[in-house]
């Protein structure tokens, strides 16, 4: 049975692309079926398989706007994953969605329902998500089984989180009860700074009073991963030479850790 799992957080650079793409390089190499639906207009899955996002002839924009079977807008990158890009496009999803609700009566629920066959293929998908709550997150709450939230430990992103969280749990009210948090992950954490380790402290304890998982691994500031796309056109976890990599064992500790929470 296919699990959808949204990396989900209400602002950008917090590592989103870089976790489900590593994330899916685990999974895949485990012999798992792995689709990335990319629901960023950045199209920064795309460009992490060495693929150019401009030169799609469909993406997720057409499946969700024009109907387009999934199937013809999905692109295979390497094995056992496969992605459905975005571009630029997607940018105009609210306008196309909102100014026509006669054709699209239900608009949260339009990646849900348009790809309700397409999970039969997989074994599990991610979503990377947009950096905010727009349309387009809100048809990656509908859709999704569980949320990974990525969480970089900086002044002001507790009080990002708990809006973050805050905002699922009433989604999962009014629109999809099956959506869970799956947990919290810290990210671009440098534990030699008192601000870093004060703040994942201060996570830590907020998730436990909320009974909300945090992942013990920590995904610390590297570039490793910004290398491995650069000069590989891969993920870092899919990169031969990296096997044995502090950096990216890290990962791999990441996708333990949610293989046993979620049965990956």
């Amino acid at each position: 049975m296919c699990i959808v799992i949204a990396v989900a957080n209400n602002k950008g650079g917090v590592l989103k692309t870089t976790t489900v793409t590593n994330l899916a390089g685990i999974a895949s190499q485990h012999g798992q079926r792995v689709l990335i639906i990319d629901c960023d207009n950045q199209a920064n899955v795309s460009l992490s398989f060495n693929k150019n996002p401009d030169q799609f002839d469909n993406t997720l924009f057409d499946v969700l706007v024009d109907e387009v079977d999934p199937r013809y807008a999905i692109e295979h990158v390497t094995d056992n994953i496969d992605i459905l890009p975005s571009n630029d496009s997607l940018s105009m999803l609210e306008f196309e969605i909102l100014t026509n609700l006669d054709k699209y009566p239900k608009p949260f629920y339009l990646l849900r329902d348009l790809l309700k066959d397409t999970v039969n293929d997989y074994d599990v998908i991610f979503l990377d998500s947009p950096p905010n709550l727009g349309l387009v997150s809100g048809n990656v709450l509908s859709f999704a089984d569980e949320v990974l939230i990525p969480f970089q430990p900086e002044s002001f992103s507790m009080r990002s989180l708990i809006k973050m969280l805050d905002a699922i749990n009433e989604f999962k009210q009014a629109h999809n009860p099956r959506l869970d948090i799956l947990g919290v992950v810290g990210t671009l954490v440098n534990n030699r700074t008192n601000l870093h380790t004060n703040i994942l402290d201060q996570c830590r304890k907020y998730c436990d009073h909320k009974h909300i998982r945090m992942f013990d691994t920590v995904i610390p500031r590297s570039i490793r991963f910004a290398s491995a796309v650069a000069f590989d056109g891969l993920p870092a976890t899919l990169v031969k030479e990296n096997k044995n990599n502090d950096i990216v064992n890290t990962y791999i500790n990441l996708y333990n850790e949610v293989k046993e929470a979620v049965n990956v």
